[in-house]
């Protein structure tokens, strides 16, 4: 079975905790606690009830548990549009101790089902979940598991996530596009997804798809893949087909937030591709990462 972590993750992650053990490490973060969590979560509430003014997706991010402000960002989203079951699933979590759904469990309550092909990865994750104070009572379902087009759709179902579901987060480093497109067992409210965005806004492009892609095989700047992912503009036109508007991304041009069509729209309003392509970092990508997979087999869609 290939192992679904990429250089990035690997490097990103070796970095941060060669020194001391994993589960030390975060718990010797300083974090936004559940209470000031919830305080600001009624603070949305009171803003979006009175009809005041709301802070743009950029101005509201934060890190407790994510890998730049997405954690923010998602609790702003949910405090606006509420909850309908407090239910994330994510592919792929990696240790599960930095992505996109670890706030949502650890400090608002949320019920997670989070997926890896990193058996040790998953192990990690496993204990950090079972150990912790706030998640001890009910951890969230870790399945070890190498997501394909012909099994997400099962694996989803058979660990009890079908229909709607508050939450869905896509980072596989891979074969994105064509597993969200695959995805018809849930029916997601909210959906984080990374992408490539050393492609620029213009294109529409991903990677073609295959069971065992390994972004490994193809050119790395600094650890970080190249040939991998989808452009924005892809990602986009999948969500306007399934239903979805784009409303932002994350401080860094990564991450991108989709809301369905009709859930909150007046108060987080449609943005543009392009204003997601202004930080330095995915500027200099541009420039200088893009080159040098521009002409691999990418698909355009």
């Amino acid at each position: 079975m290939p192992a679904i972590t990429t250089l990035k993750r690997a490097a990103h992650r070796l970095r941060k905790y060669l020194n001391r053990p994993v589960i030390t490490a975060l718990r010797e973060r300083a974090l936004p606690d559940a209470a000031s969590q919830l305080a600001l979560t009624l603070t949305y509430r009171r803003l979006a009830a009175a009809g005041a003014g709301l802070p743009r997706l950029h101005e509201v991010g934060f890190q407790a548990y994510s890998q730049t402000d997405e954690d923010g960002i998602l609790l702003f989203i949910f405090s606006v549009i509420g909850t309908a079951d407090k239910k994330c699933a994510e592919l792929c979590a990696g240790d599960g101790m930095e992505c996109n759904t670890a706030n949502l469990i650890i400090n608002q309550g949320w019920s997670g089902l989070l997926f890896d092909g990193n058996p040790e990865l998953v192990r990690q994750g496993k204990e950090f979940y079972q150990t912790n104070k706030a998640t001890f009572v009910y951890p969230p379902n870790f399945i070890c598991s190498w997501i394909t087009k012909g099994n997400v759709n099962a694996l989803l179902a058979e660990n009890g996530f079908a229909g709607e579901i508050d939450l869905l987060s896509l980072d596989m480093d891979g074969v994105d596009y064509w597993i969200w497109e695959a995805i018809e067992a849930i029916s997601p409210r909210v959906v984080v997804a990374e992408y490539q965005d050393i492609i620029g806004p213009d294109k529409a492009l991903t990677v073609p798809y295959a069971d065992d892609f390994n972004a490994g095989k193809y050119p790395t700047t600094d650890g970080m893949p190249n040939f991998c992912g989808a452009s924005l503009l892809a990602l986009t036109k999948l969500a306007k087909r399934k239903g979805y508007r784009l409303v932002g991304c994350n401080r860094s041009g990564f991450n991108a937030f989709f809301i369905k069509n009709n859930i909150g729209e007046k108060e987080i309003p449609e943005i543009a591709v392009a204003d997601c392509f202004k930080h330095p970092k995915v500027l200099w990508g541009m420039k200088h990462r893009w080159p040098t997979v521009k002409d691999c087999p990418w698909v355009e869609v």
